[in-house]
This record gives C-alpha cells, structure tokens and sequence, in this order.
C-alpha cells in the first residue's frame, strides 16, 4: 500500500488548467469555523485563489448565500434538502436582476458531488463522519486534497490510503500541518518519534475526581481555539487529541508507540518531530489556524502574511508537561482502536459524538462520555461488532491479494450500531443517581 505522505516534499500537481491562474478551490464545509477562514484567506489573495464552489450543512443559510455572492461562485451545495428553497430565496436577494445563480446542490450527497467537481484543491472542513465520501470522491477525481475533516481518515483509514497518491493529502490540522512541515527536516529512516502537542483544555491539572462534576458550560469555554460544540468537548476530554494520534499514525505511517503527546499550555508549538540523532524539530505559530488553512490551500508554496508571526520582542515561556492518562484515558483508549484498526475507529468515533450530546443535554456527567465510549468499544469486540484488521491491511477471511477490503457499507453498519448502542447506555445512565455514578 502506498503510503499518504511518505514524502511531505513531494509535489503532487494535478493538471487543472493555465499555471499563471488563480487556483481554483472548492471549501467544503464554508460556514464552520476552518471554512468561514479559509474565505478570508482567498479573499486577501485574490490573484492566487478562487473559489469554484461552496458546500455546507444548510444551518447558515444567510452567511452561504452572502458566501457565495461575493465569491461567485459557480456551485452551491446544502446537505439538508429543506433548506434548498431557502438557500434559493437568498441568493435571489443578493444578485441582480438577470445576474445567473450559482447551481444549487441539495442532499446528503451533493458535497461528495462538488468534491469532485473541476478544481484543483478541495478543502474538506466538514466535521463528522460524513466528510468520508467527499474526502474519497476528491482523492478518486485526482484533487489535492486539505484535510480538515480528520474524521475520514479515522473512520476510514485504509479506504483513504488505498486512493491516495503520495503527496495529495495536505493535513490541515495545526498539530498535522506542523508534522507535515517538520518532516521536511529528515528521512523516514531518520525519525524517531513523533511528539504531538495538545493545549490540555480548560482542565489541566484536574485529577479524574474532580472532572466529574464538570459542567457543559465549563467545557464550552477553551482557553486557547474557538471551535464548534463538539470539537470544543473533544478537546476538554482530550478525545481529540486521541483522533489526532491516529490520523498522525494513517497519514505518516509510524507505529502509535513512537506517537507521544505532550501537554503544551500555550500552543505556540504545534507538534514536533525527534530524529534518531537526538534533534527536535519543531514548528511553531501564534495560535491561529489561518497559517495551516493557507498551506493546505497553497502548498508546495507559503502564502505570504496569512496570519501573524510570533512576536520575539516580548518575552515568553513555553511550558510542556507529561500527559495525564489517569484523569484523560481517551489518549491510550483512542492508540487502542488506532491499532485494532478496521472499523474500532469508526465505532469510536461514532460513540463519542452520541456521548458528547449526552453531556451536553445533562446525560452524562463529563468523565461519562469516555467511559461510555470505552463501553461501546468493548461491547462490540466482543460481540464481533467490530471488525478488526489484519496485520497486511486484509479484513479477517478475505482472500490473499485482496488488500484492503473494507468497505464504506462496514464503516456505516459499525457506526449506527455505535449510535444507538451509545445512547442505549447513556440514557441508562441519566436514570442512575448523580451520587452513584460519581
């Protein structure tokens, strides 16, 4: 199997039109949080990025129809088909009279259309499993692919790489950006280990016993990102930077024991990789995913001022600290999926998300939702819910030479009964006492 970024320097360039023009993007996912800055981006370079089309849940209809409008775009696509009509009336407000719509895409399918669409990059920014099929439909079309939605790579990690060129993936998480940029510095042969920073979240320090009573308000607040509900509680419980592990492990194909995370309060430093001769590279940015987003929408090349610089002549202190696996499990839990592989991660992943709304609507007290999530996992190897892999990437009785056969009907089947068994616990534990569940 071809490794997905077995040589960060190695320049994948589709064929897609006249060189000197501006590179035609496609930002899935436009109204979130790495969409909406992505624009900003593009809108401040306007000689070297244009945007094709736009794709997004249909939750913000006002700010994609003004999206669209200024970008001009040619394409618009929503998942919730309700919302088409909606998406339609405000387009129409915005353009002049006889100024052609963009083409509106409606469905769970119509970003996986746009995915791909002619471009040369897609940017998938859509969070949640169902970034997988517009993550493959771009890989499968011969786009380079910016890689927000971590969540493809998790739930589907053999269907990515047995797609993906080497070089077409550009990870756009910061902690992945910086791993890719730092393994410019080396051979394959040469790394030791990667390090993955995580900021700790709005509880470093806390001891387990005193995360159960953790509030969703308290876990809202992150001391460092602005993110969406979920990822915020990802991050607060470390649940995320347990994903982060594993797609550092798919997307660089080196062994989770030579993955380790450190606990870096400010996140200036974004991740680091040691080499076998003792050195330490590490890339480091005020915290601002402006600079990953532009590299992922510009690579090989930097886009100049895409956000700003460290200021050096102020001092400052960078503290690193060992991880706490006690009070956060979700660490070793998530290294435990990563290498049972197959459909563990899906099965993770899909739990999680049920768990964190468990919390969020009062079902579950905070140290519940890995709890939970660990449950469901050991519920379904055990029952052979979950299908493991085999060592040569085979799924368990396929036949020699078949490869990678997991497929995406595996990775949905594991997922809802993750769902429903998830929330099958949660609710059984909303009907236990506070007292008793602490």
């Amino acid at each position: 199997m071809t490794d997905t970024l077995a040589h960060p320097h190695l320049r994948f360039e589709p064929a897609t039109g006249d060189p000197a023009s501006p590179r035609e993007i496609v930002i899935l996912g436009s109204t979130g949080s790495i969409g909406t800055q992505a624009i900003d981006i593009v809108r401040r370079n306007p000689g070297r990025f244009r945007v094709t089309a736009l794709a997004a849940s249909g939750g913000r209809i006002e700010l994609l129809a003004e999206q669209a409008h200024q970008l001009r775009v040619a394409a618009v696509a929503v998942a919730r088909e309700e919302t088409a009509p909606a998406l339609r009336e405000a387009l129409t407000a915005r353009y002049g009279a006889g100024e052609p719509l963009p083409e509106i895409l409606a469905g769970p399918e119509a970003a996986t259309e746009l995915a791909a669409s002619p471009c040369h990059t897609v940017l998938n920014g859509i969070t949640g499993s169902i970034g997988l099929a517009p993550t493959l439909a771009a890989l499968k079309a011969g786009r380079v692919l910016a890689l927000a939605n971590k969540e493809s790579l998790i739930v589907g990690g053999p269907l990515v790489k047995a797609v993906a060129r080497p070089g077409q993936i550009i990870p756009v998480d910061s902690e992945h950006s910086a791993l890719f940029q730092a393994l410019t510095g080396g051979t394959r042969a040469e790394v030791r280990k990667l390090v993955v920073t995580a900021s700790g979240g709005p509880f470093r320090g806390r001891t387990r016993r005193e995360l159960a009573g953790v509030t969703p308000e308290q876990a809202l607040a992150h001391p460092t990102w602005s993110m969406g509900p979920v990822v915020t509680i990802n991050s607060a419980t470390l649940v995320n930077k347990g994903l982060e592990v594993i797609e550092a492990h798919l997307l660089f194909d080196v062994p989770f024991d030579r993955i380790e995370v450190v606990v870096h309060p400010q996140s200036y430093v974004h991740s680091m990789v040691e080499f076998t001769d003792g050195s330490t590279l590490a890339q480091a940015s005020p915290p601002d995913m402006r600079m990953p987003i532009a590299l992922g929408l510009g690579w090989p090349e930097r886009v100049p001022d895409a956000a700003p610089g460290i200021d050096w002549k102020n001092a400052q202190t960078w503290e690193f600290f060992p991880l706490d696996q006690d009070a956060f499990p979700s660490v070793p839990l998530a290294c435990r999926v990563g290498e049972l592989g197959g459909t563990a991660p899906a099965v993770f992943n899909a739990a999680n998300e049920e768990c964190v709304e468990a919390f969020l609507t009062g079902g579950l007290p905070f140290t519940g939702i890995v709890d939970t999530v660990a449950a469901v996992v050991d519920e379904g190897l055990a029952s052979g819910v979950v299908m493991k892999q085999s060592q040569d990437g085979a799924r368990p009785g396929s036949a020699p030479g078949d490869g990678t056969s997991l497929t995406v009907s595996d990775v949905l089947q594991a997922e809802t009964w993750a769902r429903a068994r998830a929330r099958e616990l949660a609710a059984a534990a909303a009907r236990t006492p506070s007292e008793v569940r602490a």
